[in-house]
């Protein structure tokens, strides 16, 4: 399918007000799934995907719900269009790099640098979100 993906895991909103102004970027084609309302093999069949994860612990994906998706997400990659976001409250976005890396590794393309926002977005981190959003539209 040729339609776009949100999925998001938000632990204080944060990344959820992301993930919805991703979706305001995006437009009608874009889809907000929380990442306990879809598995992988659904994830899978869109062709582009917004992924959005906070930074935990120590700066690694959030570990019970979305690691898990997305290690199961991450062979079903190759070939699709993909951004990544995410918020953070310490560290310097080691997470976001290192989940790059990951993205990249398994053969999808980054259609925009990932975006990280320290603690709750405010004017001009949604409007970086919205930003994201069109860029994967548009992809």
């Amino acid at each position: 399918m040729n339609e776009l993906a949100v999925i998001f895991w938000s632990g204080t909103g944060n990344t959820a007000s992301m993930a919805a102004a991703v979706v305001e970027g995006a437009g009608s084609q874009a889809k907000l799934v929380n990442v306990n309302d879809i598995t992988a093999d659904q994830a899978a069949q869109y062709d582009r995907l917004a992924l959005g994860c906070p930074s935990m612990g120590d700066e690694v994906l959030e570990e019970d719900v979305f690691e898990p998706f997305f290690t199961a997400l991450e062979g079903q990659l190759s070939g699709k269009k993909v951004v990544l976001f995410g918020s953070y409250d310490w560290g310097d976005g080691q997470w976001m790099r290192d989940w790059a890396e990951r993205t990249k590794k398994a053969g999808a393309q980054l259609c925009a640098d990932p975006l990280i926002v320290n603690l709750a977005p405010d004017a001009d981190g949604l409007a970086k979100c919205r930003a994201l959003g069109a860029a994967i539209a548009g992809a």
